[in-house]
């Protein structure tokens, strides 16, 4: 279930919100541009389990990868305006794509394997491409002089971007028509609350949950599972990696993940049918920005 803020905002909000996340082995870390944490080495590629879940109004919606195609773009173009002023503007490194997470990889709980067994419960850290992005984007920003901060951002007393970053977001929106980005959230929402409710899914449920109990470990739904509070430690437990590794046991045993799905599926494929007009500008604010930001990023290479 992916909601992302439209517009390039994804990447420059590292700036603002910072990253946290829990090392999968400190050891095999090895330390990023000054002032940035450690990159580990040994995350997991995103699993085909995570990159299978598949929902209609994922055509309509920004992915992380398209996100960060996005950002990239409109970065490259920021550069342009602060370089025209004499200023200095380091190119950031693009990551692999095949690095960067799928858009619903958390949507259903935890269904990677390889996921569980290294972070349990705990949303994974980036994989070192992209660590290495954000922790280079985070110390070049930290580098900024007031003048330069001004020069990029704009006053920060103003709402809304401002100086280079704003002239950029007015290029690579050109020609978008506008769209109701809470609406989209709520539908989403909505979808995904809908979906819990199908008499498949709750027996599927009952299923998973049951599966669960054999192995120790008494929940609900697989959300009641990934929401423990036993799991809001700086580290995974052994008992928690070991629930989550049989939480995707019991997922693929039950074929939970699937039955899920084609009701979020049912769900949503009636939404946009019932709301043409809605989805096709959505649609065409998404193609617009993507445009754009692969010819950018084409021109530099």
């Amino acid at each position: 279930m992916s909601v992302r803020p439209w517009g390039a905002a994804l990447l420059l909000a590292v700036v603002a919100t910072g990253c946290s996340a829990t090392a999968a082995d400190p050891d095999a870390s090895s330390r990023g541009p000054a002032g940035a944490p450690e990159i580990t080495k040994n995350v997991p590629v995103p699993g085909e389990e995570a990159r299978k879940i598949v929902v209609p109004f994922d055509a309509y919606n920004i992915s992380p990868a398209e996100g960060m195609t996005i950002d990239l773009a409109e970065d490259s173009l920021i550069g342009d305006c602060m370089r025209g002023q004499g200023m200095k503007w380091p190119a950031l490194p693009r990551p692999a794509e095949r690095d960067i997470e799928p858009p619903n990889r958390r949507s259903y709980g935890v269904v990677e394997p390889d996921a569980a067994r290294v972070f349990g419960y705990h949303v994974p850290q980036d994989r070192p491409s992209v660590a290495r992005m954000r922790a280079e984007l985070r110390a070049r920003t930290k580098q900024l002089s007031p003048e330069e901060r001004r020069a990029a951002y704009g006053d920060e007393s103003t709402h809304g971007p401002g100086g280079c970053q704003k002239k950029a977001r007015r290029k690579m929106m050109k020609g978008a028509p506008e769209i109701d980005v809470s609406l989209f959230n709520k539908r989403i929402f909505d979808a995904f609350d809908r979906s819990q409710r199908d008499e498949k899914v709750k027996r599927v449920f009952r299923a998973w949950s049951g599966c669960m109990a054999k192995t120790g470990f008494r929940y609900k739904d697989p959300l009641a599972a990934v929401t423990d509070e036993r799991w809001g430690t700086r580290k995974p437990s052994r008992t928690e990696i070991r629930a989550a590794r049989a939480d995707v046991r019991c997922k693929e045993e039950t074929g939970l993940t699937e039955i899920w799905m084609a009701a979020e599926k049912r769900i949503q494929d009636d939404c946009i049918r019932r709301h043409p007009e809605d989805f096709r500008t959505l649609k065409t604010n998404k193609d617009v920005q993507l445009k754009a930001a692969r010819r950018i990023l084409a021109e530099r290479g």
